[in-house]
């Protein structure tokens, strides 16, 4: 069976821009068009590709042909800058990520500057608890992703990064008002405690790993890397951040640490598409050269 390319595009586009009108757009074509386009390939491979939802998304079916057209996508760029004698992809090359938020506002930053310069890529940035961002590689959706796990995904290569610490800390007044008499099981199952949302599970393993018990204490859910260290700061609760977030706030006496010395670590590792392409492969060496610096490079305590 042949695929049509015109097809492949339009179903591309659709779910790169969330609609068949804005796709239509950027294919200079009516939206008809590539309505008839996705339903020619539907009915070529007998199967449903597009939920026509608001944005589109892709059905099962269609989450295995997205990465079949990124990969094609990338190799199409890669030959066409060959051909051309470029020293880097053609424009409009989108490389979807996904990356874990703490990640993102901290040492991630310097793999973009790490970047040359002359590059046109899009980079198309999923954030995602490191710890599920490997199920994003198996539907398709991204291209590499920041993982917690070292089990390859199929299809993908695997390399360690190194290892993120974090700290469980609360301000002075938070700790005098809910650990007055120390932090144990009771307090902590009283406590507030913080957490990015609720895939995220670092605060219950840490509780856990302090007092032997799973526990589930009144939480505030804070979607921002940044703004965890704020609410923390303003007594909301307690939670786990990175050493480097910290730092200075831990200097200056703004947050201190629920347990000195007690801590969990976090072993980092980078998944990418198993595919020839000098675009990953470039990417790849901005993040192994950004976490050398930034990550702990020796065995997670």
């Amino acid at each position: 069976m042949q695929l049509d390319n015109a097809q492949l595009a339009a179903f591309a586009m659709v779910l790169a821009e969330g609609s068949f009108e804005a796709a239509a757009r950027r294919l200079h074509v009516t939206p008809s068009a590539v309505s008839q386009r996705i339903r020619q390939l539907e009915e070529r491979l007998g199967q449903v590709l597009l939920q026509r939802t608001t944005p589109c998304r892709p059905t099962a079916a269609g989450k295995m042909l997205e990465r079949f057209t990124q990969q094609l996508a990338v190799l199409e760029a890669e030959a066409l800058a060959d051909i051309a004698g470029q020293a880097c992809p053609a424009p409009h090359l989108r490389v979807p990520l996904a990356v874990n938020a703490d990640s993102l506002d901290g040492w991630f930053l310097d793999v973009f500057a790490a970047m040359p310069s002359g590059a046109s890529i899009g980079f198309d940035i999923r954030v995602e608890d490191q710890d599920h961002s490997a199920a994003l590689l198996r539907e398709g959706t991204v291209m590499a992703a920041v993982s917690a796990s070292a089990q390859p995904v199929q299809g993908c290569v695997v390399e360690p990064l190194g290892t993120m610490r974090y700290l469980g800390v609360a301000s002075p007044d938070f700790m005098r008002t809910h650990f007055a008499d120390g932090v144990d099981a009771t307090s902590l199952a009283r406590a507030p405690m913080l957490a990015y949302n609720r895939k995220d599970a670092l605060q219950q393993r840490f509780a856990a790993l302090l007092c032997g018990q799973a526990l589930q204490p009144p939480t505030h859910y804070v979607p921002s890397a940044l703004g965890f260290v704020g609410v923390a700061r303003r007594s909301l609760g307690w939670g786990m951040l990175p050493e480097s977030f910290v730092g200075a706030a831990l200097g200056t006496g703004e947050l201190v640490e629920l347990v000195p010395g007690r801590y969990l670590d976090v072993p980092l590792f980078w998944h990418r598409w198993r595919l020839n392409a000098a675009v990953l492969d470039t990417l790849s060496a901005a993040v192994r050269d950004a976490a050398l610096w930034a990550l702990r490079q020796d065995a997670p305590a």
